[in-house]
């Protein structure tokens, strides 16, 4: 399936070669949103998705690190961490460990002034769940961002880390065991197996700690994403919103929920 320009296009390759087509429409038609499958894709009964740069705008530690004073430095970190590069659990800890000192009250104007919807997430999570799909999200960010990120787009369901607070202020420690990559791949899992067998499966997401969760589910979805994620999904997401998802699972967008 492909969409371009807001019109969903099947294609058909004569030798079943995924990677030849998807190398052909790099090569001459990008930037393009597309998802390879060899059935029709159906509405799936699971979707997980990443929160960072995929559901909301912003990397939640980069914008936190601005109220320190260090954006730049922890940025530089985050951008190795997402691209493959480094350690995630050795990234984070780094990260977490210069916001010693900071006051929560800025996770709050952070989360007031910073922390915006990617376009198209209302609409997405809301449509599936109206087709009755679970929804979770599923983060190596933090659950005071993702609890009320996830209350705004309508998930069910949340799995993040938590960052150490005392005394009203972050210690530069976490609690608790790290989401990583395999946790979010465990994390899909278990909703797949909690939903029955055969159950069609979505996950979204950008960095190289989505890596194992896209290609795991059905259809993974890397939205404009780092390289690796992008060539280890079975779908991408170059150059629209989040509600090209829906157009490449084939949903009439009479069906869609508009917020």
């Amino acid at each position: 399936m492909l969409d371009f320009c807001g019109q969903t296009m099947q294609l058909a390759s004569p030798d079943e070669d995924a990677a030849a087509l998807r190398k052909a429409l790099d090569d001459h038609f990008a930037p393009t949103d597309g998802l390879v499958s060899d059935h029709e894709p159906i509405l799936p009964g699971v979707f997980i998705s990443d929160m960072d740069s995929t559901m909301i705008g912003q990397e939640c530690i980069d914008e936190l690190g601005d109220f320190a004073g260090l954006k730049d430095r922890i940025a530089e970190i985050t951008e190795r961490a997402m691209q493959g590069e480094l350690d995630f659990e050795q990234a984070l800890r780094e990260r977490v460990g210069l916001l010693k000192g900071l006051s929560v009250s800025a996770i709050d104007e952070c989360l007031a002034t910073r922390i915006k919807p990617m376009p198209g997430a209302e609409t997405l999570v809301a449509t599936l769940r109206k087709f009755g799909c679970r929804t979770v999200l599923v983060t190596g960010g933090f659950h005071h961002f993702a609890d009320p990120v996830a209350g705004r787009l309508g998930f069910e369901h949340v799995v993040g880390n938590r960052l150490e607070v005392a005394d009203g202020k972050l210690t530069g420690g976490l609690v608790g065991p790290i989401v990583d990559s395999s946790v979010k791949k465990a994390t899909l899992l278990a909703e797949i197996a909690a939903a029955g067998e055969g159950v069609t499966s979505l996950a979204t997401g950008d960095g190289a700690n989505d890596i194992p969760m896209l290609e795991a589910a059905t259809y993974g979805i890397a939205y404009h994403a780092k390289p690796k994620a992008r060539a280890a999904s079975n779908g991408w997401i170059d150059r629209g919103d989040l509600t090209s998802v829906l157009r490449l699972l084939g949903i009439d967008e009479q069906e869609w929920v508009r917020n």
